[in-house]
This record gives structure tokens, sequence and C-alpha cells, in this order.
């Protein structure tokens, strides 16, 4: 019978791991994704347009894009505990220089900068992967998802209430500062109470860096593939800041920066096959091989679901002071209602993978994704907003879940590499995010939403007909070259 997993029981070392764990991601949230609660006091104190907001909030989400890609290749090979520690200080300090920061060019560039502290999430992943066996995974990575995520419903519930009661026209300064300067001290702190990996465990390694590992020459092609729009998100934002919208940078500039994510790209094809060039000539014994097409999936499934919680969190609270005329911090509180329900919604969704399977519980919630969204889709400033908040609300709860899932699953795939599968599966979601609130800052509120439905949809069926419920084993090989099988279901 399968050990129930307690997690008040706090003289059980994996436990204590988690609890630190998911509390170092809830503090990265909390300085990442204040900024969408923050913004109502931002654009009023200096003065923002509408356009520059929206700009702000695209560039947060930006940087993590290639951030968790480097953290989930860093985390695999130096460990969770330098990597969190790093991330929690280096990001802390760089959140204090944009809470002073005066001109909007300081604030676009240090926003930019201040998003790969929400690459924090991949270290997790790999952590809770270490210390929890495969049928307790799905409930683990949930809490530690769920929990973690909760920062961000932290930061609209504290912020908001500090800026406006301390600090003047300067209170959003204090209040964000103050949140960087916990952080910071956490980080230092998380470094002390935590190990790698339980006593007598082996922290597997991949064999070469630089790019994730592939085991045939299909997947090879196809891991090239899902690369390209890691980059159309950042040539997306370009265009976005380019002279054509925005014009906060120049065609020269603007035009430079393409080339510079062409050959970065090219430059990544070369790696990728550097690395794995020689499943070409020599097949992968089957005991090692694993689908790389489940890689894809779970990254467009995260894709909707991460994407949508970003876009929509850091939206919400603007929604509701223009289309329902609320005021900031009523609007603040109610958009604090979306990511508050991570607590429960994405360990459910992990929960739930864990007693019913990966591959179902990912087709339930991607039918209620879709169906939530098509609807919020047809809404208008006739609607009451209560109406509107309950049913932001139930795709919210399903978009969490949804992101459980696709966690329980991941550490399934290829132990080795469950930082580099993290990361990608997580530089998606915020790809996700960029699309999203591009398409924003473009239409209407309702188009936004009806946008969302429409992609969810498309994923929907990918997972229906494509994705596999992981099943057996995955081999591992030891550093003294003896294979060890880990069991995945």
């Amino acid at each position: 019978m399968a050990e129930r997993l307690n997690i008040f029981n706090l003289k059980k070392a994996n436990i204590r791991i988690l609890h630190y764990t998911w509390f170092a991601f809830f503090m990265t949230f909390v300085v990442w994704l204040g900024l969408g609660p923050m913004m109502p006091f931002i654009k009023e104190a200096l003065g923002l347009t509408d356009q520059q907001a929206k700009v702000l909030l695209i560039l947060n989400v930006a940087m993590t894009i290639p951030a968790r890609i480097i953290v989930g290749m860093l985390v695999d090979k130096l460990g969770p505990r330098i990597m969190y520690t790093s991330i929690l200080v280096l990001g802390g300090l760089i959140s204090i220089a944009f809470a002073w920061a005066d001109g909007y060019e300081q604030l676009a560039i240090l926003r930019f900068l201040s998003g790969f502290i929400g690459a924090g999430f991949v270290v997790g992943i790999r952590m809770i992967g270490e210390w929890f066996p495969a049928k307790q995974t799905g409930t683990a990575q949930g809490i530690y998802g769920g929990w973690g995520n909760f920062g961000s419903a932290g930061a609209a519930m504290t912020l908001p209430f500090l800026a406006a009661n301390f600090g003047g026209a300067d209170g959003w300064r204090y209040a964000i500062t103050a949140a960087s300067i916990v952080a910071i001290i956490y980080g230092v702190i998380y470094y002390f109470i935590v190990r790698n990996t339980p006593k007598g465990s082996t922290y597997f390694k991949p064999a070469k860096t630089g790019a994730m590992e592939v085991t045939s020459g299909r997947d090879l092609v196809l891991y090239a593939l899902m690369n390209i729009p890691l980059f159309l998100a950042l040539a997306l934002l370009t265009w976005k800041l380019s002279p054509v919208k925005m014009n906060l940078i120049n065609q020269s500039t603007t035009w430079f920066i393409y080339v510079i994510l062409a050959s970065v790209y090219l430059l990544q094809v070369w790696k990728i096959w550097h690395v794995n060039a020689h499943v070409i000539k020599q097949p992968v014994p089957e005991m090692h091989r694993y689908k790389f097409k489940q890689v894809a999936i779970l990254d467009w499934a995260y894709f909707v679901t991460f994407g949508t919680e970003l876009a929509v969190v850091s939206m919400l609270a603007m929604f509701y002071v223009e289309w329902f005329e609320l005021p900031k911090v009523t609007a603040a509180l109610l958009a604090g209602i979306y990511p508050f329900i991570n607590l429960f919604a994405r360990p459910g969704g992990g929960w739930i993978s864990d007693k019913i399977g990966r591959k179902l519980t990912l087709i339930i919630v991607f039918a209620g994704i879709t169906a939530s969204f098509l609807i919020l889709g047809m809404v208008d400033k006739s609607w009451s907003v209560g109406l509107v908040i309950a049913i932001t609300i139930f795709g919210g709860t399903f978009s969490k879940a949804g992101s459980g899932a696709v966690y329980a699953m991941v550490p399934l795939i290829q132990r080795r590499m469950t930082g580099q599968i993290a990361g990608m599966a997580g530089a998606f979601g915020n790809v996700g995010a960029v699309l999203f609130l591009t398409v924003n800052s473009l239409v209407d509120y309702n188009q936004f939403f009806l946008f969302i439905g429409i992609v969810s949809s498309f994923v929907f069926l990918l997972i229906l007909f494509f994705l596999d419920e992981p099943k057996g084993q995955m081999a591992e090989t030891l550093p003294d070259g003896t294979v060890q099988m880990i069991d995945v279901k």
C-alpha cells in the first residue's frame, strides 16, 4: 500500500524540504509578479500611458523565457541549493533597483532584467523530484507549484495596502523594496537549511551540457523546431517596442535584435546537433530512450496553463478598473482571488494525476479551460462584475490544476534532465504569457479571453490524440557505470 503524503509530518526530511522550497518559490513570485497589482499605483505616480504600462507587463515576463532554459541547464549541473539562493539574492537586488528608478527607460530595462527571477520555479521542480517517489511526485509538485504560485496572491493582498498607506506617492517604491529585502534574506537562509538529495542518493547529471539530450533522429528535428517559438516570442516583444508600435527603440536597433535572435537560434541548433549527432549513426539502446514528443506536448500545455495565469494575473486589476470602474485597491484585492486559488487548484491537479493518470487529468482540465475562456470571450461591460469574477475563478481553477498536472508528469520523463525539461516547459509558459499579453495590448479584453479559449482548444486536441501516459521505468546510469531503474508509475 502506498504511503500517504502527510505534509504536517515535519520530522521527515522530504516534508521539510518541500516547505522550505515552496516558500523560496513563493518569494520569487512576490518579487516578480507583484508588478501586476502594483501597476495602477506606478502608472498614476509616474504618469505612464496605457501602452507604457502594458509594455512593462510584457517586459516582466520576457526575460524569463531564456532564463528558464539556462537555469534548467544550470540546476541539472550545479544543483538546486546554490541556484535558488543565487536567484533570490540577485533578483531581490535588481527589484530594489527597479523600485527606485526614475525614467521610463530605466524602468523598462530593470523590469526586463527582473524577469529572470521567474526561473526560480524550475529549480524547485528538480529539488522536489529528487526528494519524492513517482507515486507522490504529482501531489508534492502540485503543493510546491500551487503554494509557491500563491506568492502572486500574497503580493496582491499586501503590496497595494503598503503602497496606499505608507510613503505617499512613493509608497509603491517602499512596498517593492520591502518584499525584495525579505527575498534576499530568505535566499541566504535557504542555502544553509537544504540539501540537493536525500542522504545516500545520487544526483544524476546530464552527460553533456548546452542542449537537451534526445534519443532519435526524429526527436532531434522536433527539438530544433520546438526552439523556434522561444525566439519568436522575443522577436514579438522587439516588434512591440519598435517604431511600428511603441517607438521605444529605433529601427536600426530593432533589426540588430532580430539578427541577434536569428544568430542565437542557429547557434542553438548547432549545439543541439553537437550534443545529439551520434543518435543518427548509432541508435540509443531501447532502455535509455524517451519520446521527445512528450516534452513537446507538455511545453504547449504549459504554454496555455501558465501563460494564461501570468497574463490574466498581470491584466486583471486593470481590467476591473477600466471596465467596471472599481477603486484600485478593491480591483487589486479582487484580482488577488485569481492566484489565491493556486493554494488548492495546482496541488489538486497533481493529486488527481497521481490518482487517475496524467493524460486523463490533462484532458479534463483542458476541456474546462477551453469552455470557460470561450465564455469569457463573450463578456461586455453590462455584465455583472460578480459573474465575471466567478467565471474567471472557474477558468483559473482549471488552468492552475492543468499546471499541476503538467509538472506531475515532467519528472517522470528522464530524471537526469528534469531541470532542462522543466526549464523548457516553463519557458513555453512565458512564451504563452508574452503572446497573450501582446494580444491584450492590441485588442479589447473580451477578445483577449476569446483568443486564449481558441488556443486552448488546439492544445486539447494535441493531448487527446498524441500524449502517452507514463509507464514502466526510466534508466539512469550511476557514476560507476551501473544502471539504476526508476519507477515512473
